[in-house]
Protein backbone atom coordinates (compact mmCIF):
# COMPACT_ATOMS: atom_id res chain seq x y z
CA UNK A 1 0.00 0.00 0.00
CA UNK A 2 1.57 3.27 -1.17
CA UNK A 3 0.91 6.32 1.02
CA UNK A 4 1.24 9.92 -0.11
CA UNK A 5 3.33 12.39 1.87
CA UNK A 6 0.18 13.89 3.34
CA UNK A 7 -1.10 10.48 4.42
CA UNK A 8 2.25 9.65 6.05
CA UNK A 9 2.06 12.90 7.99
CA UNK A 10 -1.47 12.02 9.14
CA UNK A 11 -0.28 8.57 10.22
CA UNK A 12 2.55 10.17 12.18
CA UNK A 13 0.18 12.54 13.97
CA UNK A 14 -2.16 9.65 14.73
CA UNK A 15 0.74 7.64 16.19
CA UNK A 16 1.82 10.63 18.30
CA UNK A 17 -1.68 11.06 19.75
CA UNK A 18 -1.90 7.34 20.55
CA UNK A 19 1.46 7.33 22.30
CA UNK A 20 0.54 10.37 24.39
CA UNK A 21 -2.75 8.70 25.30
CA UNK A 22 -1.15 5.32 26.00
CA UNK A 23 -1.08 5.68 29.84
CA UNK A 24 -4.85 6.13 29.69
CA UNK A 25 -5.21 2.52 28.57
CA UNK A 26 -3.92 1.35 31.95
CA UNK A 27 -6.31 3.65 33.77
CA UNK A 28 -9.16 2.43 31.56
CA UNK A 29 -8.44 -1.25 32.32
CA UNK A 30 -8.24 -0.58 36.06
CA UNK A 31 -11.38 1.59 36.02
CA UNK A 32 -13.37 -1.04 34.10
CA UNK A 33 -11.89 -3.76 36.30
CA UNK A 34 -13.37 -2.10 39.37
CA UNK A 35 -16.79 -2.80 37.85
CA UNK A 36 -16.07 -5.99 35.95
CA UNK A 37 -13.14 -8.01 37.29
CA UNK A 38 -12.48 -9.74 33.97
CA UNK A 39 -10.91 -6.51 32.71
CA UNK A 40 -8.06 -7.08 35.19
CA UNK A 41 -7.11 -10.32 33.43
CA UNK A 42 -5.17 -11.18 30.24
CA UNK A 43 -3.54 -7.75 29.90
CA UNK A 44 -0.67 -9.11 27.80
CA UNK A 45 -3.10 -9.86 24.96
CA UNK A 46 -4.26 -6.25 24.88
CA UNK A 47 -0.66 -5.16 24.27
CA UNK A 48 0.07 -7.75 21.60
CA UNK A 49 2.22 -10.10 23.70
CA UNK A 50 0.90 -13.49 22.59
CA UNK A 51 3.81 -15.90 23.09
CA UNK A 52 2.42 -19.20 24.32
CA UNK A 53 -1.12 -18.15 23.45
CA UNK A 54 -1.15 -17.90 19.67
CA UNK A 55 0.99 -19.23 16.83
CA UNK A 56 -1.01 -19.69 13.63
CA UNK A 57 -0.34 -19.84 9.92
CA UNK A 58 -2.64 -19.09 6.99
CA UNK A 59 -5.57 -18.52 9.33
CA UNK A 60 -8.92 -16.84 8.82
CA UNK A 61 -9.28 -14.08 11.40
CA UNK A 62 -12.69 -12.70 12.41
CA UNK A 63 -12.89 -9.66 14.71
CA UNK A 64 -16.14 -9.09 16.62
CA UNK A 65 -15.73 -6.31 19.17
CA UNK A 66 -18.31 -7.40 21.77
CA UNK A 67 -21.39 -9.55 22.40
CA UNK A 68 -23.59 -7.96 19.74
CA UNK A 69 -21.00 -8.43 17.04
CA UNK A 70 -20.27 -12.01 18.18
CA UNK A 71 -23.98 -12.79 17.83
CA UNK A 72 -23.98 -11.23 14.37
CA UNK A 73 -20.87 -13.22 13.44
CA UNK A 74 -22.21 -16.55 14.67
CA UNK A 75 -23.67 -17.78 11.36
CA UNK A 76 -20.56 -16.54 9.52
CA UNK A 77 -18.13 -18.32 11.85
CA UNK A 78 -20.22 -21.49 11.69
CA UNK A 79 -20.17 -21.26 7.90
CA UNK A 80 -16.40 -20.71 7.80
CA UNK A 81 -15.82 -23.69 10.07
CA UNK A 82 -17.84 -25.81 7.69
CA UNK A 83 -16.25 -24.51 4.47
CA UNK A 84 -12.64 -24.50 5.71
CA UNK A 85 -12.35 -27.37 8.22
CA UNK A 86 -8.57 -27.60 7.88
CA UNK A 87 -7.79 -23.91 8.24
CA UNK A 88 -7.18 -22.27 11.67
CA UNK A 89 -9.95 -19.86 12.62
CA UNK A 90 -9.19 -17.00 15.02
CA UNK A 91 -11.92 -14.87 16.64
CA UNK A 92 -10.90 -11.72 18.50
CA UNK A 93 -12.97 -9.45 20.71
CA UNK A 94 -12.30 -6.42 22.91
CA UNK A 95 -14.67 -7.00 25.81
CA UNK A 96 -14.72 -9.84 28.37
CA UNK A 97 -18.42 -10.44 27.69
CA UNK A 98 -17.61 -10.92 24.01
CA UNK A 99 -14.79 -13.28 24.98
CA UNK A 100 -17.13 -15.29 27.19
CA UNK A 101 -19.63 -15.61 24.34
CA UNK A 102 -16.95 -16.80 21.89
CA UNK A 103 -15.88 -19.56 24.25
CA UNK A 104 -19.48 -20.58 24.96
CA UNK A 105 -20.34 -20.81 21.25
CA UNK A 106 -17.25 -22.46 19.78
CA UNK A 107 -14.98 -23.67 22.58
CA UNK A 108 -11.78 -25.17 21.21
CA UNK A 109 -13.00 -25.10 17.61
CA UNK A 110 -11.65 -21.55 17.28
CA UNK A 111 -8.67 -19.72 18.70
CA UNK A 112 -9.46 -16.63 20.73
CA UNK A 113 -7.51 -13.66 22.11
CA UNK A 114 -8.24 -9.99 22.69
CA UNK A 115 -7.38 -7.63 19.84
CA UNK A 116 -4.54 -5.33 20.97
CA UNK A 117 -4.63 -1.55 21.02
CA UNK A 118 -3.99 0.18 17.69
CA UNK A 119 -0.33 1.05 18.24
CA UNK A 120 1.87 -0.08 15.36
CA UNK A 121 4.23 -2.21 17.46
CA UNK A 122 1.30 -4.02 19.13
CA UNK A 123 -0.51 -4.55 15.83
CA UNK A 124 2.65 -6.00 14.29
CA UNK A 125 3.18 -8.39 17.21
CA UNK A 126 -0.42 -9.56 16.86
CA UNK A 127 -0.18 -10.12 13.11
CA UNK A 128 3.18 -11.91 13.50
CA UNK A 129 1.33 -14.50 15.61
CA UNK A 130 -2.03 -14.61 13.83
CA UNK A 131 -0.58 -14.69 10.27
CA UNK A 132 -4.00 -14.46 8.62
CA UNK A 133 -4.75 -15.33 5.02
CA UNK A 134 -7.94 -13.30 5.37
CA UNK A 135 -9.03 -10.67 7.91
CA UNK A 136 -12.77 -10.15 8.49
CA UNK A 137 -14.03 -7.21 10.55
CA UNK A 138 -17.65 -7.58 11.69
CA UNK A 139 -19.72 -4.42 11.37
CA UNK A 140 -17.70 -1.18 11.53
CA UNK A 141 -14.50 -1.07 13.57
CA UNK A 142 -11.96 1.18 11.84
CA UNK A 143 -8.39 1.08 13.18
CA UNK A 144 -5.82 2.95 11.10
CA UNK A 145 -2.62 1.08 11.99
CA UNK A 146 -4.31 -2.32 11.90
CA UNK A 147 -5.82 -1.77 8.46
CA UNK A 148 -2.68 -0.25 6.95
CA UNK A 149 -0.46 -3.01 8.36
CA UNK A 150 -2.74 -5.67 6.86
CA UNK A 151 -2.40 -3.96 3.48
CA UNK A 152 1.38 -3.76 3.82
CA UNK A 153 1.55 -7.50 4.47
CA UNK A 154 -0.77 -8.33 1.59
CA UNK A 155 -3.51 -9.60 3.90
CA UNK A 156 -6.92 -9.02 2.27
CA UNK A 157 -9.31 -7.34 4.69
CA UNK A 158 -13.10 -7.53 4.50
CA UNK A 159 -15.66 -5.54 6.44
CA UNK A 160 -18.81 -7.67 6.72
CA UNK A 161 -22.27 -6.82 8.00
CA UNK A 162 -20.93 -3.28 7.74
CA UNK A 163 -23.15 -0.45 8.89
CA UNK A 164 -22.77 3.25 9.57
CA UNK A 165 -25.61 5.28 11.03
CA UNK A 166 -26.11 8.98 10.34
CA UNK A 167 -24.98 9.68 13.89
CA UNK A 168 -21.78 7.62 13.46
CA UNK A 169 -21.13 9.29 10.11
CA UNK A 170 -21.18 12.70 11.79
CA UNK A 171 -18.69 11.36 14.33
CA UNK A 172 -16.29 10.24 11.59
CA UNK A 173 -16.46 13.43 9.50
CA UNK A 174 -13.93 15.40 11.62
CA UNK A 175 -11.38 12.60 11.13
CA UNK A 176 -12.46 11.66 7.61
CA UNK A 177 -8.92 12.06 6.26
CA UNK A 178 -7.68 9.36 8.65
CA UNK A 179 -10.71 7.13 7.99
CA UNK A 180 -10.07 7.44 4.24
CA UNK A 181 -6.51 6.14 4.64
CA UNK A 182 -7.80 3.13 6.59
CA UNK A 183 -10.64 2.43 4.15
CA UNK A 184 -8.20 2.40 1.22
CA UNK A 185 -6.71 -0.73 2.80
CA UNK A 186 -10.04 -2.58 2.71
CA UNK A 187 -10.37 -5.18 -0.04
CA UNK A 188 -14.15 -5.47 0.14
CA UNK A 189 -17.04 -3.99 2.13
CA UNK A 190 -20.17 -6.13 2.55
CA UNK A 191 -22.73 -3.53 3.65
CA UNK A 192 -26.05 -4.17 5.35
CA UNK A 193 -28.02 -1.73 3.18
CA UNK A 194 -27.69 0.79 0.36
CA UNK A 195 -27.86 3.63 2.89
CA UNK A 196 -24.99 2.08 4.84
CA UNK A 197 -23.03 1.66 1.60
CA UNK A 198 -23.48 5.33 0.73
CA UNK A 199 -22.38 6.50 4.16
CA UNK A 200 -19.34 4.19 4.14
CA UNK A 201 -18.34 5.65 0.77
CA UNK A 202 -18.50 9.12 2.33
CA UNK A 203 -15.75 8.19 4.81
CA UNK A 204 -13.50 6.75 2.13
CA UNK A 205 -14.63 3.26 1.12
CA UNK A 206 -14.09 2.64 -2.58
CA UNK A 207 -17.60 2.38 -4.15
CA UNK A 208 -16.27 -0.27 -6.55
CA UNK A 209 -15.41 -2.46 -3.55
CA UNK A 210 -18.79 -2.16 -1.78
CA UNK A 211 -21.42 -4.89 -2.12
CA UNK A 212 -24.82 -4.73 -0.40
CA UNK A 213 -25.34 -8.19 1.10
CA UNK A 214 -27.94 -7.57 3.83
CA UNK A 215 -27.69 -8.22 7.55
CA UNK A 216 -26.11 -11.47 8.79
CA UNK A 217 -28.40 -11.36 11.80
CA UNK A 218 -31.35 -12.06 9.51
CA UNK A 219 -29.90 -15.54 8.99
CA UNK A 220 -30.39 -16.34 12.64
CA UNK A 221 -30.25 -20.05 13.41
CA UNK A 222 -32.56 -21.00 16.26
CA UNK A 223 -31.14 -23.66 18.61
CA UNK A 224 -32.87 -27.00 18.62
CA UNK A 225 -35.37 -27.36 21.42
CA UNK A 226 -35.71 -23.66 22.20
CA UNK A 227 -39.53 -23.74 21.99
CA UNK A 228 -39.75 -26.89 24.09
CA UNK A 229 -37.44 -25.42 26.73
CA UNK A 230 -39.50 -22.25 26.89
CA UNK A 231 -42.68 -24.27 27.43
CA UNK A 232 -41.07 -26.25 30.27
CA UNK A 233 -39.91 -23.04 31.95
CA UNK A 234 -43.36 -21.52 31.72
CA UNK A 235 -44.96 -24.59 33.23
CA UNK A 236 -42.56 -24.25 36.16
CA UNK A 237 -43.34 -20.62 36.97
CA UNK A 238 -47.02 -20.70 35.96
CA UNK A 239 -48.08 -21.46 32.40
CA UNK A 240 -51.01 -19.03 32.28
CA UNK A 241 -49.10 -16.03 33.69
CA UNK A 242 -48.51 -13.02 31.42
CA UNK A 243 -44.77 -12.70 30.78
CA UNK A 244 -42.87 -9.84 29.17
CA UNK A 245 -39.15 -9.28 28.77
CA UNK A 246 -37.14 -6.05 28.94
CA UNK A 247 -33.97 -6.82 26.98
CA UNK A 248 -30.67 -4.94 26.69
CA UNK A 249 -31.83 -1.99 28.78
CA UNK A 250 -29.64 0.95 29.78
CA UNK A 251 -29.55 3.02 32.96
CA UNK A 252 -31.74 5.90 31.72
CA UNK A 253 -34.51 3.42 30.85
CA UNK A 254 -34.59 1.47 34.09
CA UNK A 255 -37.07 3.68 35.94
CA UNK A 256 -39.44 3.51 32.96
CA UNK A 257 -39.25 -0.29 32.80
CA UNK A 258 -39.94 -0.53 36.54
CA UNK A 259 -42.89 1.87 36.27
CA UNK A 260 -44.31 -0.11 33.34
CA UNK A 261 -44.19 -3.34 35.31
CA UNK A 262 -45.72 -1.80 38.42
CA UNK A 263 -48.55 -0.52 36.25
CA UNK A 264 -49.05 -3.97 34.76
CA UNK A 265 -48.99 -5.62 38.20
CA UNK A 266 -51.79 -3.32 39.36
CA UNK A 267 -53.93 -4.84 36.62
CA UNK A 268 -52.44 -8.34 36.47
CA UNK A 269 -50.91 -9.26 39.87
CA UNK A 270 -49.56 -12.53 38.45
CA UNK A 271 -47.49 -10.79 35.72
CA UNK A 272 -43.80 -11.70 35.40
CA UNK A 273 -41.05 -9.47 34.03
CA UNK A 274 -37.84 -11.03 32.70
CA UNK A 275 -35.23 -8.25 32.82
CA UNK A 276 -31.86 -8.40 31.06
CA UNK A 277 -29.75 -5.23 31.51
CA UNK A 278 -27.37 -4.58 28.63
CA UNK A 279 -24.19 -4.31 30.70
CA UNK A 280 -23.05 -6.66 33.49
CA UNK A 281 -22.28 -3.75 35.84
CA UNK A 282 -26.02 -2.99 35.88
CA UNK A 283 -27.09 -6.48 37.00
CA UNK A 284 -26.66 -5.81 40.72
CA UNK A 285 -28.06 -2.25 40.79
CA UNK A 286 -31.17 -3.31 38.86
CA UNK A 287 -31.88 -6.18 41.25
CA UNK A 288 -31.35 -3.91 44.25
CA UNK A 289 -33.68 -1.23 42.91
CA UNK A 290 -36.40 -3.83 42.40
CA UNK A 291 -36.07 -5.08 45.97
CA UNK A 292 -36.20 -1.50 47.24
CA UNK A 293 -39.45 -1.10 45.30
CA UNK A 294 -40.89 -4.01 47.28
CA UNK A 295 -41.00 -6.52 44.43
CA UNK A 296 -40.25 -10.23 44.70
CA UNK A 297 -37.03 -10.77 42.76
CA UNK A 298 -34.95 -13.72 41.64
CA UNK A 299 -31.72 -13.79 39.60
CA UNK A 300 -30.49 -16.25 37.00
CA UNK A 301 -27.06 -16.82 38.58
CA UNK A 302 -28.32 -17.58 42.08
CA UNK A 303 -31.88 -18.91 41.75
CA UNK A 304 -31.66 -20.16 38.12
CA UNK A 305 -35.39 -19.68 37.28
CA UNK A 306 -38.40 -17.71 38.52
CA UNK A 307 -40.80 -19.23 41.02
CA UNK A 308 -44.56 -18.98 40.97
CA UNK A 309 -44.41 -15.93 43.28
CA UNK A 310 -41.57 -14.16 41.45
CA UNK A 311 -42.54 -10.78 40.04
CA UNK A 312 -39.25 -9.88 38.35
CA UNK A 313 -36.48 -12.23 37.20
CA UNK A 314 -33.12 -10.58 36.50
CA UNK A 315 -31.15 -12.34 33.76
CA UNK A 316 -27.64 -11.64 35.08
CA UNK A 317 -25.86 -13.93 32.62
CA UNK A 318 -24.52 -13.51 29.09
CA UNK A 319 -25.64 -15.42 26.00
CA UNK A 320 -29.00 -16.77 27.17
CA UNK A 321 -31.27 -13.97 26.00
CA UNK A 322 -32.71 -15.84 23.02
CA UNK A 323 -33.98 -18.62 25.29
CA UNK A 324 -35.80 -16.12 27.48
CA UNK A 325 -37.23 -14.28 24.48
CA UNK A 326 -38.83 -17.60 23.54
CA UNK A 327 -40.50 -17.79 26.96
CA UNK A 328 -42.04 -14.29 26.76
CA UNK A 329 -45.34 -13.04 25.36
CA UNK A 330 -44.03 -9.54 24.57
CA UNK A 331 -40.53 -8.05 24.29
CA UNK A 332 -39.35 -4.52 24.96
CA UNK A 333 -35.96 -4.06 23.28
CA UNK A 334 -33.88 -1.45 25.10
CA UNK A 335 -31.44 1.23 24.11
CA UNK A 336 -34.41 2.78 22.34
CA UNK A 337 -36.01 4.96 25.03
CA UNK A 338 -32.65 6.72 25.41
CA UNK A 339 -30.27 7.92 22.71
CA UNK A 340 -28.26 4.72 22.48
CA UNK A 341 -29.83 3.81 19.16
CA UNK A 342 -31.60 0.55 19.96
CA UNK A 343 -30.53 -3.08 20.01
CA UNK A 344 -31.25 -6.31 18.18
CA UNK A 345 -34.95 -6.82 17.42
CA UNK A 346 -34.25 -9.83 15.23
CA UNK A 347 -34.21 -12.52 17.91
CA UNK A 348 -37.75 -11.91 19.18
CA UNK A 349 -38.94 -11.50 15.57
CA UNK A 350 -37.47 -14.85 14.53
CA UNK A 351 -39.26 -16.47 17.48
CA UNK A 352 -42.59 -14.86 16.63
CA UNK A 353 -42.58 -12.65 19.74
CA UNK A 354 -44.03 -9.13 19.13
CA UNK A 355 -41.68 -6.32 20.12
CA UNK A 356 -42.02 -2.80 21.45
CA UNK A 357 -39.27 -0.23 20.92
CA UNK A 358 -38.80 3.44 21.70
CA UNK A 359 -38.10 6.28 19.27
CA UNK A 360 -34.28 5.93 19.14
CA UNK A 361 -33.53 3.02 16.81
CA UNK A 362 -30.88 4.47 14.50
CA UNK A 363 -28.60 1.44 15.00
CA UNK A 364 -31.25 -0.81 13.44
CA UNK A 365 -33.23 1.63 11.28
CA UNK A 366 -33.89 -0.65 8.32
CA UNK A 367 -35.06 -3.75 10.19
CA UNK A 368 -37.05 -1.72 12.71
CA UNK A 369 -38.89 0.02 9.89
CA UNK A 370 -39.47 -3.26 8.05
CA UNK A 371 -40.88 -4.98 11.12
CA UNK A 372 -42.95 -1.96 12.13
CA UNK A 373 -44.40 -1.45 8.64
CA UNK A 374 -44.99 -5.19 8.31
CA UNK A 375 -46.97 -5.32 11.55
CA UNK A 376 -44.47 -7.27 13.67
CA UNK A 377 -43.33 -4.45 15.94
CA UNK A 378 -44.70 -1.39 17.73
CA UNK A 379 -42.65 1.81 17.97
CA UNK A 380 -43.57 4.28 20.72
CA UNK A 381 -42.47 7.77 21.70
CA UNK A 382 -41.77 7.43 25.42
CA UNK A 383 -41.94 5.26 28.53
CA UNK A 384 -45.61 5.97 29.12
CA UNK A 385 -46.51 4.73 25.66
CA UNK A 386 -44.21 1.73 26.11
CA UNK A 387 -46.09 0.73 29.27
CA UNK A 388 -49.43 1.10 27.49
CA UNK A 389 -48.23 -0.91 24.48
CA UNK A 390 -47.02 -3.77 26.68
CA UNK A 391 -50.27 -3.73 28.68
CA UNK A 392 -52.35 -3.75 25.50
CA UNK A 393 -50.47 -6.66 23.96
CA UNK A 394 -50.60 -8.69 27.16
CA UNK A 395 -54.37 -8.25 27.12
CA UNK A 396 -54.81 -9.25 23.46
CA UNK A 397 -53.50 -12.76 22.60
CA UNK A 398 -54.90 -12.66 19.06
CA UNK A 399 -53.06 -9.44 18.26
CA UNK A 400 -49.85 -10.93 19.64
CA UNK A 401 -50.33 -13.97 17.41
CA UNK A 402 -50.81 -11.82 14.28
CA UNK A 403 -47.80 -9.65 15.10
CA UNK A 404 -45.61 -12.67 15.77
CA UNK A 405 -46.60 -14.24 12.47
CA UNK A 406 -45.86 -10.99 10.63
CA UNK A 407 -42.44 -10.74 12.29
CA UNK A 408 -41.51 -14.27 11.20
CA UNK A 409 -42.64 -13.52 7.63
CA UNK A 410 -40.40 -10.45 7.48
CA UNK A 411 -37.44 -12.41 8.83
CA UNK A 412 -37.80 -15.05 6.12
CA UNK A 413 -37.96 -12.33 3.45
CA UNK A 414 -34.79 -10.68 4.76
CA UNK A 415 -32.62 -13.82 4.97
CA UNK A 416 -29.79 -14.63 2.57
CA UNK A 417 -26.89 -12.42 3.67
CA UNK A 418 -24.91 -15.38 5.01
CA UNK A 419 -24.60 -17.18 1.69
CA UNK A 420 -23.68 -13.98 -0.13
CA UNK A 421 -21.04 -13.08 2.47
CA UNK A 422 -19.45 -16.55 2.47
CA UNK A 423 -19.27 -16.50 -1.33
CA UNK A 424 -17.51 -13.12 -1.22
CA UNK A 425 -15.03 -14.48 1.33
CA UNK A 426 -14.32 -17.37 -1.03
CA UNK A 427 -13.65 -14.91 -3.86
CA UNK A 428 -11.31 -12.74 -1.76
CA UNK A 429 -9.35 -15.80 -0.62
CA UNK A 430 -9.18 -17.14 -4.18
CA UNK A 431 -7.89 -13.76 -5.36
CA UNK A 432 -5.12 -13.84 -2.77
CA UNK A 433 -4.12 -17.35 -3.80
CA UNK A 434 -4.18 -16.30 -7.43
Amino acid sequence: MQLTLGQRVLMGLYALVLRLAFPITLYHLIWRGMRQREYLQRWTERYGWLEGKLDLHDSIWVHAVSVGEVIAARPLVDGLLQRYPGRPLLVTTITPTGSERVRALWGDRVKHVYLPYDLRSMVRRFLDRARPALAIIVETEIWLNLYVECARRGVPLMMVNARLSERSLRGYLPVRALARVAMQAVSLVAAQSRADAERLAQIGANPARIVVTGNLKYDLHLPEGVAEQALLWRRGWGESRPVWIAASTHGPEEAQVLAAHQRLLAERPDALLLWAPRHPERFGPVAESLREAGLKVRCRRSQRLPGVATQVFVIDTIGELLWFFAAADVAFVGGSLCRVGGHNVLEPASLGVPSVVGPHTFNFTEVTNRLRDGGGLLQVSDGEQMAEAVRGLIADPERRRRMGQSARTEMRALAGALGRTLDLADQVLAGRRG
